[in-house]
């Protein structure tokens, strides 16, 4: 077993466009579901993890995520994707790593999870993607393993996969070496497309260059907020089961 890491980032740049006005009006993660919002309670859960300290990468709305910051007591800080209207996910992640000085959890802003998610990838190898079971929450993305567990693919359409070891949470543990692979597969990619996403580009690259492991949870209750469908599924079923698991 490994011992956890200290330290998070929150990927929170997205303009939530898919949730219509009321993305527009509110970063994803000021969305409630209880009485916090959900990007408070994924907080809570990550100091209960043992998390020190969490940056988060904005960009829409960011200075909803700067006041949350100077009321943390020193557990929150944020740095800006500036340029968070015309990229993807992966420069965002970039920005992070670069503000980093060890391994790291890394999660998206727009999910609500149970406890055992973050003990998962906390107790579990060094590099850990997360992944679930079938969730049928639509717009899921599948994710190949080899026989080991490693990381082979990832893709929204299952047909272009093999062996399809789970759905991606959206959850990972990344350790330093491998965040430094990232930096330099980018690095090296002359005409990096500007709107790729760290986990089915930036995390399949590296992947296919060293082996990064994927940790299995078949019955995990989490949820990602993308659209209304989503945000609708969360209220009214995830959220409740994860409420009785706390």
């Amino acid at each position: 077993m490994n011992q956890g890491v200290e330290q998070a980032v929150i990927l929170a740049a997205g303009r939530g466009i898919r949730l219509g006005d009321q993305g527009a009006r509110m970063p994803k993660g000021f969305l409630r579901l209880g009485d916090t919002p959900i990007i408070e309670e994924s907080l809570r859960r990550l100091h209960d993890a043992g998390i020190r300290k969490t940056l988060i990468v904005t960009g829409h709305l960011a200075e909803r995520y700067d006041a949350l910051a100077k009321t943390s007591g020193g557990f929150v800080e944020t740095v800006h994707n500036e340029r968070f209207a015309d990229t993807g996910s992966l420069l965002s992640l970039l920005i992070a790593i670069d503000r980093l000085n060890g391994d790291t959890l890394l999660l998206e802003s727009d999910l609500i999870y149970e406890p055992r998610a973050l003990r998962a990838v906390q107790d579990g190898p060094a590099d850990a993607i997360l992944l679930s079971g079938a969730t049928g929450a639509g717009d899921e993305v599948f994710v190949e393993t080899d026989d080991r567990g490693r990381l082979m693919a990832m893709s929204k359409d299952p047909t272009q996969l093999g062996d399809i070891a789970g759905e991606l949470v959206g959850i990972c543990r990344l350790t330093r070496k491998t965040q430094l692979r990232l930096r330099q597969w980018a690095d090296t990619e002359t005409a990096l497309d500007p709107g790729l996403e760290y986990e089915v580009d930036g995390l399949v690259a590296v992947g296919q260059r060293s082996a990064l492991c994927c940790t299995v949870v078949p019955d995990l209750v989490w949820a990602e907020i993308d659209d209304a469908v989503h945000l609708e599924r969360a209220r009214t079923i995830v959220y409740p089961r994860i409420a009785c698991l706390d």
